[in-house]
């Protein structure tokens, strides 16, 4: 019996993840989880309108005790967790009036520090053959269209999860005193985070390789440009199609060798 967390899941992508996932595991159980209780349950309600069957639990990746208190139930109540889909993210709006610095210390704590949290108190309850599909964004291979060489030689140096928190720490550094812009970053910090998310899972897929446990493969995926919320509804998907790509990594078969890359509709997009 597979156990599938969807973070970030109440509404949205999240949300479309969890019902595709209940359709394709059949008699598994896959959580939707939710900051707020009321709306997670509101969402599993909906859900099981649809005769689906998911599961709720509380998560609010930016709260370490809610992530570790998952980790624990997961593992007394299932011995483990067989795919993670990192969907929970934050994003202003472009004529959002809150200064540059707080967007990017905001975003960048959410989008990616919460979810480096998530990934660090969670891989080690992976079970082996496990699947990790993270949120990434086609605005990741703009950013890095964008950006100085300099920075795109730095970004291909990472070897660790610290010289990519390092790199994000950096920019959130310069943005306070206005100055990413002349060491080669640029004016988006939601771009900055996803391109966070494609370095660390190279780093993440890479380093599953020497795991002792078998075959866990943890990559990220572009869902394109989604009606949702977070994009004010614009966009040429729905949110179930935004879905496809990251519930195709998250399924990945057994024997798959694609560590830590990103997916765009269903395939490898290797930008750099």
């Amino acid at each position: 019996m597979k156990v599938a967390v969807v973070t970030g899941s109440n509404k949205g992508i999240g949300f479309a993840c969890v019902r595709a996932l209940c359709k394709h595991l059949d008699g598994g159980i896959v959580y939707l989880t939710s900051r707020d209780e009321g709306r997670g349950k509101t969402a599993i309600e909906e859900l099981k309108k649809e005769g689906l069957n998911p599961s709720f639990h509380q998560l609010d990746i930016n709260d370490q005790e809610s992530i570790t208190r998952l980790r624990d139930d997961l593992q007394k109540e299932h011995g483990g967790l067989d795919i993670l889909i990192q969907n929970a993210a934050i994003a202003f709006k472009g004529k959002d009036p809150t200064p540059f610095a707080e967007q990017a210390s905001i975003s960048m704590a959410t989008n990616f520090t919460a979810h480096l949290n998530v990934c660090r108190t969670l891989f080690p309850i992976l079970k082996p053959g496990a699947r990790v599909s993270s949120v990434a964004s086609f605005v990741a291979p703009r950013l890095w269209s964008k950006i100085s060489e300099d920075l795109k030689k730095r970004f291909n140096a990472v070897k660790t999860e610290d010289d990519v928190v390092k790199l994000m720490a950096e920019f959130v550094e310069l943005a306070q005193t206005d100055k990413h812009k002349d060491k080669g970053w640029i004016d988006s910090a939601y771009m900055t985070t996803k391109m966070g998310v494609c370095a660390l899972t190279k780093i993440q897929g890479e380093a599953m390789l020497a795991d002792s446990r078998d075959d866990i493969l943890v990559n990220c995926a572009d869902p394109g440009w989604v009606k949702t919320d977070m994009s004010s509804g614009t966009g040429n998907k729905t949110t179930d199609e935004g879905a496809e790509t990251l519930v195709y990594v998250a399924l990945l078969p057994p024997g798959t060798k694609t560590h830590g890359k990103m997916f765009s509709d269903c395939k490898v997009n290797d930008f750099w």
